[in-house]
């Protein structure tokens, strides 16, 4: 499969055209093994190092789907490997701002490298289970490694009308926290992710 189709691929799943737009300008083979860049556009996913991978295409961008990222936000993501999704969400939301929090010291030195010319896009290097507290509240916040449980103690790192979306076990959780404090809750199982390391 090469970019262009893809790009098909993904609008027939009724994107919206931000989505769709980032991965046009993304180019993935930047953020893959050299070795494998001749499956930089397959619908799988890659290994990176240590363990890590780059999420399938289609499973980054029905994470983004749910996360519905917008201009102007401050977004938050957990566990952001080699930056590739750092990278769409800089091209969704290009006047935000973006933290990433990679435990592996190597992704997080190549994930700066690749994105230095990324202006809104901070890569911190730590365990990311307790989220990034000093720079809270989220507009919205992305889990890509699998959680054992529902990170609901990361809903108050959380803005009201925000939305979590994480990765538990085989499924993609997104939880949407309303004006009230009330939170609703949905999951789309069928998923599969490298656990979130601590």
């Amino acid at each position: 499969m090469n970019k262009e189709e893809l790009l098909i691929s993904l609008r027939k799943k009724g994107l919206s055209e931000s989505i769709i737009d980032a991965f046009n300008k993304v180019k993935r083979e930047d953020f893959v093994p050299e070795h494998l860049i001749g499956y930089a556009y397959e619908d799988i996913a890659l290994p990176v190092m240590e363990g890590s991978t780059l999420s399938q295409p289609s499973t980054v961008a029905f994470m983004l789907n749910l996360l519905d990222a917008k201009n102007n936000q401050k977004i938050l993501e957990i566990g952001s490997g080699s930056g590739y999704v750092l990278a769409l969400l800089s091209e969704i939301n290009p006047n935000g701002k973006i933290y990433g929090i990679e435990i592996l010291k190597e992704l997080a030195i190549q994930s700066r490298n690749y994105l230095k010319d990324k202006q809104n896009v901070e890569i911190i290097m730590r365990d990311g289970s307790e989220g990034l507290g000093e720079f809270a509240p989220y507009d919205r916040i992305l889990i890509s490694a699998s959680c054992p449980e529902v990170p609901t103690h990361l809903l108050q790192q959380l803005k009201e009308d925000g939305i979590l979306v994480a990765a538990v076990k085989q499924s993609i959780f997104q939880i949407k926290k309303e004006k009230n404090g009330e939170t609703l809750e949905k999951e789309f199982p069928g998923f599969a992710f490298v656990p979130l390391r601590k």
